[in-house]
């Protein structure tokens, strides 16, 4: 397998990483006229949306537990 197709299932993996939402797949197809870099670079989009959704959720959980308390 190159790293391009690896690249290419790390995507589809964390798509469907997210909770409640329907499977993703996608077509090699598609990405393969992409260098490793710009594959990489939707990678590290899809972590930093991953990221920002945990750290919302986080804060919602926190000030739900504050306004439960008082």
């Amino acid at each position: 397998m190159s790293t391009k197709e690896q690249l290419i299932i790390d995507i589809q993996e964390l798509l469907n990483s997210h909770e409640n939402i329907s499977t993703t797949t996608i077509n090699p197809d598609l990405l393969v006229f992409m260098d490793e870099k710009t594959l990489i670079s939707i990678i590290g989009s899809l972590l930093d949306q991953k990221e920002t959704h945990v750290e919302n959720n986080i804060q919602w959980l926190e000030q739900f537990k504050k306004d439960k308390n008082n």
